[in-house]
């Protein structure tokens, strides 16, 4: 599944609107580090891989921005496990 995701700078959210419900990914910005706080899929879009696909379609992002990333939320942490080609843009320090 591909998501079309933007970045709502004001909420400080990365979002994609699937079937007519919002899913998010929240963060923070600080000095070249994206923290990716929360995560979240509406209850009607659960199963259908709108979270793997929100948080493949943010980390492509990160990457092309070449910022780097700290994950915070359990969800992303969770992805890098399993997805380990991911981990090249992790910040210093962080592992999962």
């Amino acid at each position: 599944m591909e998501l079309s995701v933007v970045e709502v700078i004001d909420e400080k959210r990365f979002v994609a609107t699937v079937e007519g419900h919002v899913a998010f990914v929240e963060y923070i910005r600080a000095q070249g580090i994206i923290y990716l706080t929360h995560t979240e899929v509406p209850k009607a879009l659960k199963g259908k891989g709108v979270g793997k696909a929100l948080v493949q379609a943010v980390l492509t992002l990160i990457k092309e921005e070449g910022a780097t990333l700290a994950p915070l939320c359990p969800f992303v942490a969770a992805f890098l496990t399993r997805h380990p080609e991911w981990k090249s843009i992790l910040a210093k320090g962080y592992r999962v």
